[in-house]
């Protein structure tokens, strides 16, 4: 995750107090095979590679390319005043087996202390049976029943509001921030359909929750954050406990609601049943389960609601990014939506567009092109473990109890070894087979949705939620940039794009919706 970009001058005012614990407690060496590790580029006597931290983000991603580059699957020490002895892995063999030893490599005390303020004892913030019950719960709510609602109704109800508000905007001539139309989308979608309420991508708790993100990351680079925060952390004080507040009208509102019955007969014809018939699922199943605990159900439904709809918006984001910048992309997906509906050299009219019928199967290019934004703009960057017990990994590396374990996906995912020479070019082919078939990568190799036992719930709903959005917008839409330079993403968890994605909008010369 996210977990070092912040201020220099918290570091520098606590520098005395780093030296201090470095010469205390000194870094444990790391060995593999019994030869200590080697330390990357810049490492430093003392702090470590703690300076390195305070970079802005994308001068610290390039750094973990840099590294990369430099050791390849070599596994390298780090050490940060801040952290417990901690190594980098790259090897997909060592990636493989911290996926496949749950019990081994766990969230960890580290992690979970930082972030309990935001997630408390929600599913990205808890090991063992907690964590079980609740992704039974995810794994109740994303049934295959539920995803064709998903896919069949509820998406292209919100989707159409999305694109009514973009042709409006035509006509005026605004300027339209696409990350925040994306974050409406997937806001009322999981609002609707995982706790049957009207969510909103400008609406005070996600405004909250997005400064929270950033807060909280920002805890993993100050040692003494209990010390300052009392003095400092106003704003990140009001901004938890409008989370909270939201959390509990999420488990009132679904308990008000509990008993109103569910529908039992055969599926209707109707639509707007169908998708009434689900509504809440998500929260009637965490209801089920902890109903005794209205707190813990609260932390579990706000942790999925961000996993489910802030990294979803945000890889839509970086796409339409990317596909501004690559015109002849964007065109072979609007041939491929084209041939899946029929359609030769006419302008689509809008009753011929039926976005329901744009999945991943039919539209392999598209999915493609979702994969190769997913691989160079991965929504979590960094991911962080720490060893419950002694360990060893594939690579003969010997691991401490309590030692960290990061790798960066950012960086693993430009590695010229694993996706070659072009590994930092945006070429969806290279996800697809010489006959257009979509390929699949193996956890290890592409970590995006996590993998073992904590693989991504939500998986196959991205996959279909941004096929469909993309393969509707680019048919209908041309996005030009109103920004100069390049877009970065901000402090945050996830991968959010600072100051958004500001685009001119006109209709595209092969459909329309007016």
């Amino acid at each position: 995750m996210a977990l070092f970009e912040g201020s220099a001058l918290a570091w520098l005012g606590l520098l005395g107090v780093f030296i201090c614990y470095q010469f205390v407690l000194r870094t444990s060496t790391i060995r593999r095979n019994g030869i200590p590790l080697r330390k990357p580029p810049n490492t430093l006597p003392i702090v470590g590679n703690g300076i390195l931290f305070l970079q802005a983000r994308q001068k610290l991603f390039s750094w973990f390319v840099k590294c990369e580059k430099q050791f390849g699957h070599e596994t390298f020490q780090i050490s940060v005043p801040t952290l417990p002895p901690g190594i980098v892995i790259n090897d997909p063999k060592n990636l493989e087996y911290v996926f496949k030893n749950e019990g081994i490599f766990s969230k960890g005390d580290f992690f979970k202390r930082l972030s309990r303020d935001l997630f408390g004892n929600g599913i990205i913030n808890v090991d063992g049976e907690l964590w079980k019950a609740q992704r039974k719960a995810g794994l109740a709510f994303l049934n295959a029943s539920n995803l064709r609602v998903l896919t069949d109704v509820a998406l292209p109800r919100y989707l159409g509001q999305a694109v009514k508000h973009l042709d409006s905007n035509i006509h005026d001539g605004n300027v339209v921030d696409l990350q925040i139309v994306f974050h409406e989308i997937t806001s009322q979608l999981m609002g609707k359909m995982a706790y049957d309420m009207e969510m909103h991508a400008d609406d005070d708790f996600t405004m909250a929750f997005d400064y929270a993100s950033g807060a909280t990351t920002e805890r993993f680079q100050n040692p003494l954050w209990f010390v300052t925060e009392p003095f400092t952390g106003f704003r990140f004080r009001k901004a938890l406990n409008t989370i909270h507040i939201f959390g509990l009208k999420i488990v009132e509102n679904a308990a008000q609601t509990h008993d109103k019955g569910r529908s039992s007969g055969s599926e209707s014809d109707s639509n707007s049943d169908r998708l009434n018939e689900v509504s809440g699922s998500l929260i009637h199943s965490l209801l089920e389960v902890f109903a005794d605990d209205q707190k813990l159900v609260s932390d579990a439904a706000l942790n999925y609601l961000s996993a489910g709809r802030d990294t979803v918006a945000q890889a839509l984001t970086w796409c339409i990014y990317l596909l501004m910048q690559h015109g002849l992309v964007a065109n072979k997906i609007r041939e491929e939506v084209r041939a899946a509906l029929g359609i030769d050299s006419r302008v689509a009219a809008k009753e011929e567009i039926n976005s329901a019928a744009f999945t991943p199967t039919s539209l392999p290019y598209t999915t493609a092109t979702f994969y190769e934004t997913l691989r160079l703009y991965p929504p979590i960057p960094f991911e962080i473990k720490q060893c419950e017990k002694a360990t060893t990994l594939p690579d003969g590396t010997y691991l401490p109890e309590k030692s960290i374990v990061f790798w960066c996906t950012w960086a693993m995912n430009r590695s010229n070894i694993r996706w070659g020479d072009n590994a930092d070019s945006f070429r969806p082919e290279r996800w697809l087979t010489e006959d257009g078939k979509l390929m699949t990568k193996s956890a290890a190799e592409f970590p995006v949705f996590n993998g073992g036992p904590r693989l991504c719930l939500g998986k196959r709903m991205a996959e279909l939620l941004a096929v469909q959005v993309i393969a509707t917008m680019v048919l209908l839409f041309e996005f030009t940039p109103a920004y100069r330079g390049e877009r970065v993403s901000k402090s945050s968890l996830t991968l959010p794009m600072e100051g958004g994605l500001p685009c001119l909008v006109k209709p595209s010369q092969y459909g329309t919706f007016s």
